[in-house]
Order: structure tokens, then C-alpha cells, then sequence
């Protein structure tokens, strides 16, 4: 079985499961996303928001595949493009946070740990653009509406905790939740000065230079 994480573009957005292909929820705040549902066709709305992340911000999304298919995703941004984080309780999103929007496994694949691959590589790829943390809404009460097709939107607060995330403001619904991306950068500087102690005052680096033969000197009889 190989698996493999893609980034989110134009392309890749059409291997979205149809019903958040064409959900705008997060995308656009409560009234926008009404009109948009009216209107017909939301996915322009989501195509439109993806284009413009992308352009302004850059990747926004990543989708696990597991032997070809679509197994995962998960969606995220600054919560200056994502009105709907201010529609909670929790809000807002801490400045030096992007914001998880939604997390998805396909029923199919559940149970593998792609969830928790998806939300390392959305780590990794924030740590490197500077980003300090993610932060998320969790449903506390996730399942628990029925029909209620909104609710998909939300991950489980369970399946952040078991992430790593920690509760920052709790809710009984909505709690908010942070993962600091510092430990993701920390583990690397305690391999290095494990080694440091470890080999005295060589730093890896050192021991792989070559090392330079002497100099030749000539023998006196």
C-alpha cells in the first residue's frame, strides 16, 4: 500500500469529495455562503477562493492518496481568509496561528493514521513559511446533528487532541485549539546537541570534513 501528500491547487481540488468540493463554509461568511448555495453552484465560490489563496498566500491544502485514490484532506489559511472564523464562540484565531479549517478522512480509509499525516505535513510546510502555530476549531459534539450537513465541516475536538493540539478556550461545543509548531523545529536541535555532547567538543559537521593528509617531509640519514 503506498500513500503520498500532495498540495492543493486548481488541479488536485476536483479529487475532493463532491460535497466539499462544493461547500463554501469556511470560505465565505454566513450571509455569502447562503446567497452562494442559492445561486447554484458554490463551486465557483471555492474554485475562486482557492485561486486567490494560493495566488496572495500559497498553498492552502493537502490531500493523502493511498494507491491512486483520495483518501484525505485538509484545508488551512491565515483566519484573515476565512470569515467564518469569526462566527464562533472561541474567536478569534491567535495572530501568529493559521487557522485548520477542516479535516477529512475518507470513511474507507479511517483508522490508518493518514489524519495525523495530514496535519504533520500541513506542520511542515507552515514551519518553513515562519508560522508559529495552528490552531482549530474542534465540534466537541461532532455527530451528534443528525443531518445537520454543515457539521461535516468541523473535525472532531478528539481528533485534534489525539494530534497533539491542546484547548486554549474551552466551549461545550467549540472548543479552540493550538498546536505549537516549535516542537516540530526543537526536535532537530536536540538531535544535534545530543551529538555535540555525545562527541565532546565535535560538532557532526567536523567529523564529516576530509581529512587532510600531512605534509611530506623528507627524511634525514
Amino acid at each position: 500500500m503506498s500513500r503520498r501528500l500532495v498540495s492543493l491547487t486548481l488541479d488536485t481540488l476536483e479529487d475532493l469529495p463532491r460535497s466539499c468540493r462544493q461547500c463554501v463554509y469556511w470560505e465565505l461568511d454566513p450571509v455569502s455562503a447562503e446567497r452562494a448555495c442559492a445561486a447554484g453552484d458554490p463551486g465557483l465560490e471555492k474554485e475562486a477562493w482557492v485561486s486567490q489563496t494560493l495566488l496572495e498566500w500559497g498553498s492552502c491544502g493537502k490531500l493523502a492518496y493511498v494507491d491512486g485514490m483520495p483518501a484525505g484532506f485538509v484545508m488551512y489559511a491565515p483566519p484573515a481568509y476565512v470569515p467564518r472564523s469569526m462566527a464562533f464562540p472561541t474567536s478569534p484565531v491567535s495572530a501568529d496561528a493559521a487557522l485548520l479549517m477542516t479535516a477529512h478522512v475518507v470513511p474507507a480509509f479511517a483508522g490508518g493514521g493518514l489524519g495525523r499525516m495530514l496535519v504533520q505535513g500541513v506542520a511542515r510546510d507552515l514551519t518553513k513559511r515562519g508560522i508559529k502555530a495552528i490552531e482549530a476549531f474542534g465540534d466537541a459534539k461532532f455527530g451528534d446533528d443528525g443531518d445537520d450537513p454543515t457539521r461535516a465541516c468541523l473535525a472532531p475536538a478528539d481528533f485534534f487532541l489525539s494530534v497533539g493540539f491542546k484547548t486554549v478556550r474551552p466551549h461545550p461545543r467549540y472548543p479552540r485549539l493550538r498546536l505549537e509548531l516549535r516542537t516540530a523545529l526543537s526536535w532537530k536541535s536536540d538531535v544535534e546537541y545530543a551529538l555535540e555532547k555525545l562527541l565532546g567538543s565535535m560538532s557532526p559537521e567536523t567529523l564529516l570534513r576530509p581529512v587532510r593528509p600531512a605534509p611530506a617531509t623528507r627524511s634525514t640519514s
